[in-house]
Formats: structure tokens, C-alpha cells, sequence
């Protein structure tokens, strides 16, 4: 009896992917809201005159050729459970010919200098193999799919961009990348069990099963210290890895070029492509605080590109002060899955206070094989002038990532406010305050609730937002004036977001009739041609590129969108806002020290008038 009980319980848990094949398809919103929405969007930006105008463009579109692009996205959208995927991933990641390394990709640093880990030399490689090892465990039980499902409120979300973690990698073309990924749960069969260690310009690897069983931490301190001993007495590796930070079509061609030039260097790469994710173990030793992450952060992100495989979809980079961080491909999947794999390593490294508590006993297994490239002076060449092209672009970045320490998540929710939209309200008015016109600005939705579903455009730049920056800045408006707006902005953002949850945002339905319009080969339809397009953001245009990171300990950051932009990531907890800010530093009118300090002294602001009212 006790067996058949086992069992049924065991059935009756939820597997992960279970769901699935259940989700809703992605809906297509009615033309006439989104083009409503639109115009709602483009208000703050123009004057009457050039509304009227483009109130116009937007009546025409609608009775007009939009009308016929909205009825063949319905068509489209008959035969796809989610009309939008393989267009967004092409149009937002794989077509992009820049650099997706530095313009594209996310990093955030680890915080576990916050509990078990402060910073210390001669930590590196034994935290390695503790963090490595709790990111196994999570391999394994998403091989098993026992990593629990998410939800919002009841609605089950999407957990495609779960596989995407592991044994996934980006490969580049000559006009556009694809995805390769690897990933098999236990029951669709076979998955990679391999890993990668970047190191000095080398490439090593080694399988992280033996015997049938997974490696324990000081088996992977065995492997990580035999090639840091080679790494640090031998000469340094070519740094092929540093090749991924390329513009795209570059790095194709010489992709290419290494697999003529030794069909074994193909292996190589398959090899690298299909590992779990990619250790990198870095020599810096960036100063962090837990009010300061800058150094990490900035490291993370634009650290040594010889010890990043900038088309992984998880590197996981230590430094030498046993610090750490994340530095992800975007393609594959949105910040919120990888922070939900990092989440459930810190808690089992917390719970573990930062130790291995198992048998130190290590196993004799393979060493690691260095993936030795065949190179010539073209590619050492190549490389050399790879890295100095990526150093001249990021030694342009400013970043900033500080936390605010007055209060955070507790407060705000007793004064019934929503924590998201008072941190964006709060950037609205500081951009406001430091450039004296509103920002377009765009924030991550969620959309999850649908099949493959992953984001929509909040447009954080109301006009409500705009006439309640206004008023903050009138010294002749009363707080009860200032109040009254502000929660009105309040509701008109917290209506956004739910629209864009539910498949009601406008954005990526602008998207799909333009896209539409191209694959028919029609000419592009005026509304996107209207300044009024770009001027509130469309078209990737966006001044401020903005997203929530959650409410756990983890943050995360991406370069701005425009060079007179800015991008700007938070993570709200309990007590504290901690929030990532960069710009370009070859830009004057922008200054991400500047902008940030003046957000944290804006949420003093909103919280005083708060205060001030009930008094």
C-alpha cells in the first residue's frame, strides 16, 4: 500500500513543462484600441498642431491599409499558437548586425556578499565549485521537471525559456543568428553534461557526470584548480572566445574561416555550443559593497571578452576576490527565468551557509581536455583587433549600481502603492528634473500568461506622468494638487501594466502589421514614417530602456538603447531599492552618477508627499 501511495503522489505532482500544450495562443488586439493606445502614447511628445497630424496618419491607417495588415495578422495568428515568436526573436536579437555582446546582452552580480561570501582573495575557485554545484542540482531537477511552475495569481506562465538555460548558444550568421540549444528533459532523452572553462584566453572542458553520478563540489575544486595551475604558469591562450564579441556578419565570416581552416575547430565549437553553460574564471578583483555593486556590475558586463563566450546563454564569471557574476546571451530568454534559477541556488547556498557539508572524498575522474583551436596570423590577428575595437566601445560606458537604503518594498506597499510604478514614476520625474522634457521610455511587461510568451511595451511616459512632473516642479501647486496626480498617474500605470500582462498592449501589434506590410512587400505605411514614431520611442528609439529585475536579491543591467539614452534596472526589496544605471559616457547630455542619485532623491520626494498628506 505505502508503494501504490508513493507513486500516486508522485504522479500527482506538477511537472514543470505539464502545462504547456494548455496555455492560451497569444492574442491580436482589436485595431482600433491599439491605434487608440498609440495615440494616447505619442501625446506627450508633440505639440497640438503636430497631434493633429498625426491623429490624422493614424485615422487613414486605420480605414486603410492598416485595416488589411490587422486582417492578415488574424490570419497568421490562426496558424500559430504565438503570432509573434519567431518574428521577435528576429527582429529584436538574430538580425541585428551590431555587436549583441555589448548592445544586447544582460549581466548582474551575484549577491552573496551580502550573507555567506564578502569579498576575499584566495576564495575564487572554492566558491566556484559551491555555486557551480547548486546550479547542477537545478539542472537536474529541471531534467526531471520538478522545478516548481510559476504563476500569476492563478494564470499558469509559460516555462519555454526555462530549457533555454542550459545547452544553449547563439550561433552567428552572415544575415542572421540562430539558436542552438541542446537541452533534453530525462524523458525526450539524451542532454549535454559538459561544461565550459574560459581561463586566460583557453578553453577547457570537462563532463560533470561520472559513473552515472554528478560531480560534488571538491571533485569540481579538483578540475578548476588543475586549469588554473596551467593557465597560470603556461603562456596565455589565443582568447578565441573574445571573437564572440564581433559585430555578427564579421564573426560569422570567421567562424567559417577557422572550420575551413581545420574541420576539427567545427568540433570544438559544436563542443562549446551544446555545454550546460560557461564557467568563466576571470583575474579581476572588482571592489563591492552591498551598496555598491558598480565594479562587479560593470565587470560583469564588459569585462575581459577572452574569458566570456558572449553567445552562451549563461556564463557564470568568478573573480579572484570570490566575487561573482551573470552574463547572459538575450535572445533565449528574458532576465526573469535565469533569476529564478539564481534565486534557487542562493537559498540552497544560504541554507548551507555558503559550504560543501558532504565527503570531501573526489573521485578519479577524467581530467579537463583543453579545446585547443587551430589558429593563424589572420585569426590571432582578428582577435587582436577584436579586443581592441570592444575595449574602445565599453570604455564609453558609464555605469552605476547603488543601492537606496531608506526604505523599499515594505513601505511603499503600507502607503498602498505600487511598488514598480512608484519606482517608475519616480524616473520619470528625475529624467524630467535633470532635462527639463519627458522621456520615452520603455518597461518590460511580462506576458507569460500565453503561449511562448514573453514581453510587451509599458510606455512609462504618460501624459499623467508628464502633468504630474509638471506639478512637482510648480512651486505654486499645493501637495494636495501634487497628490491628486500622482495617483493618477498611479492608476493610469498600474492599467498598463495589466493590459500588457493580458495581451493588450499595442506595441508588438504595431510591430506585426509592419511586418506584415514587409514580408508582402508592400511600401511602409506612413504612421511609421511620422516623427511622432520615433519621437515616443518606436522603431527601438527609446530614451529610456527600463525594467523591473523582481523583488529578490538579484539585479541585472543592459546598455542603453540610443546613445543619448539611458538603461535603467532595479531590483525592489523589503528595505531597499537597488537600482543599475548606465549611459554613454561620449554622450554630454547624459550622465547615469547623475540621473540615479537624482531618482533615489526623488523617491524621498514622493514618499514626503505621502506623509505631508496625511498630516
Amino acid at each position: 500500500i505505502c508503494i501504490m501511495e508513493k507513486q500516486v503522489l508522485e504522479s500527482s505532482e506538477e511537472r514543470t513543462f505539464q502545462y504547456q500544450d494548455s496555455l492560451p495562443s497569444l492574442p491580436v488586439p482589436p485595431l482600433d484600441e491599439s491605434l487608440s493606445k498609440y495615440l494616447d502614447a505619442v501625446k506627450p511628445f508633440l505639440n497640438q498642431e503636430e497631434y493633429q497630424r498625426t491623429e490624422d496618419i493614424v485615422k487613414k491607417f486605420e480605414n486603410g491599409i492598416g485595416k488589411e495588415l490587422h486582417q492578415k495578422l488574424l490570419e497568421r495568428a490562426k496558424t500559430r499558437r504565438n503570432w509573434l515568436e519567431d518574428w521577435w526573436l528576429n527582429v529584436a536579437y538574430l538580425d541585428l548586425r551590431i555587436s549583441t555582446q555589448i548592445h544586447c546582452n544582460m549581466a548582474g552580480p551575484g549577491p552573496y556578499i551580502e550573507h555567506c561570501w564578502p569579498p576575499k582573495e584566495g576564495t575564487q575557485i572554492e566558491r566556484a565549485s559551491v555555486n557551480i554545484w547548486h546550479t547542477l542540482k537545478y539542472w537536474e531537477l529541471l531534467r526531471v521537471e520538478k522545478v516548481p511552475i510559476e504563476r500569476s495569481g492563478n494564470a499558469v506562465l509559460d516555462m519555454n525559456q526555462f530549457r533555454m538555460l542550459f545547452c544553449t548558444c547563439k550561433i552567428p550568421g552572415v544575415t542572421r543568428d540562430s539558436i542552438g540549444s541542446y537541452f533534453k528533459t530525462e524523458t525526450e532523452g539524451e542532454c549535454p553534461s559538459h561544461l565550459i572553462v574560459l581561463c586566460r584566453g583557453r578553453v577547457f572542458a570537462f563532463d560533470v557526470i561520472h559513473e552515472g553520478n554528478m560531480v560534488t563540489p571538491p571533485e569540481i575544486s579538483r578540475q578548476l584548480t588543475y586549469i588554473q595551475k596551467r593557465c597560470h604558469s603556461e603562456p596565455d591562450g589565443p582568447g578565441v572566445p573574445a571573437l564572440t564579441s564581433s559585430e555578427r556578419t564579421k564573426w560569422a565570416e570567421l567562424r567559417e574561416y577557422l572550420i575551413d581552416l581545420d574541420p576539427k575547430n567545427l568540433t570544438l565549437l559544436e563542443k562549446i555550443q551544446r555545454s550546460l553553460f560557461a564557467v568563466c574564471l576571470d583575474d579581476s578583483s572588482p571592489h563591492a559593497t552591498p551598496e555598491d555593486y558598480t565594479e562587479v556590475t560593470r565587470l560583469g558586463l564588459t569585462g575581459d571578452p577572452a574569458v566570456r563566450w558572449g553567445d552562451k546563454s549563461y556564463n557564470s564569471i568568478f573573480f579572484s576576490n570570490g566575487t561573482c557574476s551573470a552574463f547572459c546571451d538575450h535572445s533565449p530568454f528574458d532576465a526573469i527565468a535565469l533569476i529564478s534559477m539564481l534565486s534557487y541556488a542562493e537559498k540552497t547556498i544560504i541554507e548551507n551557509e555558503g559550504k560543501w557539508k558532504g565527503s570531501d572524498k573526489v573521485r578519479n575522474i577524467p581530467w579537463p581536455e583543453e579545446l585547443v583551436f587551430t589558429v593563424d596570423q589572420k585569426i590571432l590577428n582578428e582577435i587582436g583587433h577584436t579586443k581592441e575595437l570592444y575595449y574602445k566601445k565599453v570604455s564609453d560606458v558609464q555605469l552605476v549600481n547603488y543601492a537606496f537604503t531608506s526604505f523599499g518594498k515594505a513601505l511603499i506597499r503600507k502607503k498602498k502603492l505600487h511598488p514598480d510604478t512608484f519606482v517608475q514614476l519616480a524616473l520619470q520625474l528625475a529624467y524630467y528634473k535633470c532635462h527639463g522634457h519627458p522621456g520615452c521610455c520603455y518597461e518590460t511587461a511580462m506576458t507569460r500568461r500565453f503561449y511562448h510568451g514573453r514581453t510587451e511595451t509599458i510606455r512609462s511616459c504618460t501624459m499623467e506622468a508628464v502633468e504630474w512632473c509638471k506639478s512637482m516642479l510648480d512651486p505654486s501647486d499645493s501637495t494636495y494638487q501634487r497628490l491628486q496626480l500622482m495617483h493618477k498617474a498611479f492608476a493610469k500605470h498600474n492599467n498598463m501594466r495589466k493590459e500588457c500582462e493580458n495581451g493588450k498592449g499595442f506595441d508588438r501589434h504595431l510591430l506585426g502589421l509592419l511586418l506584415i506590410a514587409q514580408e508582402q512587400g508592400l511600401p511602409v505605411p506612413e504612421i511609421y514614417m511620422d516623427n511622432a514614431f520615433t519621437a515616443s520611442g518606436g522603431g527601438g528609439n527609446f530614451i529610456l530602456s527600463t525594467s523591473l529585475t523582481g523583488y529578490s536579491r538579484f539585479t541585472g543591467s543592459a546598455l542603453p538603447m540610443v546613445h543619448h539614452g539611458y538603461s535603467f534596472f532595479y531590483a525592489i526589496r523589503d528595505s531597499r531599492i537597488v537600482a543599475t544605471c548606465s549611459s554613454w559616457k561620449s554622450c554630454p547630455e547624459t550622465d547615469a552618477e547623475v540621473l540615479c542619485r537624482t531618482v533615489f532623491q526623488c523617491f524621498q520626494d514622493m514618499l514626503q508627499l505621502t506623509v505631508t498628506a496625511q498630516l
